[in-house]
This record gives C-alpha cells, structure tokens and sequence, in this order.
C-alpha cells in the first residue's frame, strides 16, 4: 500500500502489484479462464496468499457448503492485505480512503464485504455493522459497493436504533435517503421499536410511536409495491380490505429500477417485519394508508409522480450490490445488460472508467470461474 496523497484532512491510498505478482496473477487468469477450479487449488499451493485466487476460492467452497474453509480463505486474504498496509492508514479514524477505480483496490473492498457477510450469518450483526460502516468509509460519495443499501438492516439486527437515526438526520440532506425504499421503512421500524422499550418515558414513547406510524404510512405510500412481497415472504394472508383495494395491487406497479430495490430490501429484511407486535402495527398502519388514499390525500399523488420521475434507470454499483447480496428475489430483477454478461467473482461489474494500472487487466476477462444464478436469455 502508497499513500497517493493528503487533503483536506483525508489520506488517499492504493495497493500496489509488484512484478512477481502481477506474473501470478496472470497465472490466475488463465485457471479462472480454464473454468477449473483444481487449477486455483494448484497456483495457491504454489502461492498461498495471492489474494484473487483467495476470493474465487472461497466462492467455489461456499457454494460446496464448506463454510469453515470459505471463512478461512478470507480471512487469509485479510492477513495478507493487512501485511501489506501503509504505516499512517488507520481504518479507524474515517479518513482513509481507497479508490475502487483502481483494480488493486477492488479486491480488499470484497474481502471486508464477505468476511462482513459471514459474519453477521454467525450472529454477530454488531461487528458486521463495523465492517460494513469500514466499506462506507473507503469511498462514502461514489459508495461503490452501495453500503447504503444494507446499513440499515444490520442496524436494525444489532438493535442500534439511534445509530441509524443519526445517520439518516445527517445524510438525508445530500444524499435523499428517504428515496431509497429500505430507509423509508427502516427509519419507521427503528422508530417502533424505541417506542416499545421499557426504559422510555411514557410521553417520548407516545412520540416516536406518532412518528413511527407517519414514517410508516409515508412509506407505504410512496412505495406500495412493498407490501405484498413482503406479507408474502411473512407467510400473512393479506385481509379483504386490502385485497379488494387496488393501490397495492396492480395500481403500485413500479419501474425495474425500483423493483429492484424493492426486491433487496423485501428479501433481506422480512424476518424483522415477523417479530412480535411488529405486524400488527403494520397491519395498523395499511389500514390508514388505504383511508387516505381513499380520502385523496395529496401525498398519494405527489408519490405517484415521484416514481414515475424518478427510478430510471439503477447504477452500477446497486446492480453490483445485488449480485454480492445473492438475495434471489433480488437477483431475479436484474436487467438484461447485467445477466447476460460473465460476472467476475473476484471483481463483478468492475467500473467502465477503471483507472489503467499494473493490474489494469482484470476487466479484460470476459470469462468467469463461476457462473453467476441469475437467469439467462
């Protein structure tokens, strides 16, 4: 790792490919190409802390259920990066920073993403919020792996509230996250339960619970094509009332852009809409959505325009969330430019204006040792 500059009380950093590594990595290429992956086992044999046959590795064992071996290779690809570490870069402090233009760089960004993966499915959310708020760090404005669309569930797993609350009250203003379907509904869930804790003075608790409730139904409002994926992945019937009303039937019909971002957020965070009294203040909160639409509420309408306005077209970097994520309702609304591509395990969807480097030849393979799941025309 170089330090590549300092401003603005901000240190810019990139990892660098020695000759000898670069020689490797080419090696790497070929075996990914050769689509077998005793050819990987072989170079890392060979080179056991060569990062990108780490990363493919890993896939290929986690996909064959040997999870122990999955973690341990990312975990190695971690040694090996955190060897190679400049002596002023602290992952601490916020203001380091590493640019995923750069191929070098890319590769670090996905192993903290899968070790921050596995180990929220170990039940430690905490920590895989810490990770998840490291990748943040990195490059907060181009957010490249779209952290954005995930903080916010492990917020809500490790049970950090006001975290996430603060978070939202201070980049609401430059970056719209009220916009983006998983804060709407995961700013109102967050809301709800700190109106449900015990410690909570009764008229606070009345409060948040107010708010919680408008959040909720502003939610439902601008994004009614949650509703029934998500009582669907609930195992809830939906009662007559909504069934008969069309704003949630075929009426909230959404552009593929939107239904994307739908579809993550519907897959990844249903089992925190299943706790306790959290359904039935849903069920609460549709009953007043359907009286307001009923009663021509401005709000409909204005949400209705916004979405047509809006939700164009998704960029890379959800598209590239959506593939890490493997969240099948969510893989299944890529658009066609994404499934019918290779996808590079070691680096999906690199970035069209990647900045030409030693390593610069990644995204010149067009080939992939494993196939993404998603459909293909």
């Amino acid at each position: 790792m170089t330090l590549l500059e300092s401003r603005d009380g901000l240190q810019f950093f990139t990892f660098e490919h020695s000759r000898d590594y670069q020689q490797i990595q080419f090696k790497f290429l070929d075996s990914v190409e050769s689509m077998d992956p005793n050819n990987i086992v072989v170079l890392l044999q060979m080179n056991p802390y060569h990062i990108d046959s780490l990363l493919q590795l890993s896939d290929v064992c986690r996909i064959q259920e040997d999870q122990e071996m999955a973690r341990d290779l990312i975990e190695r690809a971690l040694y090996s990066f955190e060897c190679a570490f400049h002596p002023v870069c602290s992952l601490t402090s916020g203001t380091s920073r590493l640019d995923y233009l750069r191929p070098e760089n890319r590769a670090f960004y996905l192993a903290v993403y899968k070790h921050m993966v596995f180990l929220e499915r170990r039940g430690c959310p905490r920590t895989a919020l810490e990770y998840c708020r490291l990748i943040l760090s990195l490059d907060p404005d181009s957010d490249p792996l779209c952290m954005l669309l995930l903080i916010d569930f492990l917020s809500l797993r490790s049970r950090e509230y006001n975290f996430l609350l603060r978070l939202y009250q201070d980049w609401e203003v430059h970056r719209n996250l009220s916009q983006l379907p998983n804060f709407a509904f995961s700013v109102a869930l967050s809301h709800f339960h700190l109106s449900q804790e015990d410690q909570t003075e009764s008229k606070e608790r009345e409060r948040l619970k107010h708010k919680a409730d408008l959040l909720l139904q502003n939610a439902l409002i601008m994004f009614p094509g949650v509703l029934m994926p998500l009582l669907d992945l609930c195992t809830v019937q939906p009662d007559a009332a909504v069934l008969s009303h069309d704003f949630f039937g075929p009426r909230s019909q959404q552009s593929p852009a939107l239904a994307e971002l739908v579809s993550l957020y519907v897959g990844r965070t249903h089992t925190l809409w299943r706790e306790g009294g959290v359904l039935l203040w849903l069920e609460e909160c549709v009953r007043e959505v359907l009286r307001r639409v009923d009663t021509k509420d401005p709000l409909v309408e204005d949400c209705q325009n916004k979405r047509k306005q809006r939700y164009q077209s998704a960029p890379l970097n959800i598209h590239r969330h959506v593939i890490l994520s493997e969240i099948k309702e969510a893989t299944s609304t890529l658009p066609l430019e994404v499934t019918t591509q290779s996808v590079m395990g070691f680096d999906p969807l690199p970035p069209l204006d990647s900045v030409r480097s030693g390593a610069g030849f990644h995204q010149g393979s067009l080939c992939t040792l494993l196939r993404s799941s998603f459909p293909r025309s």
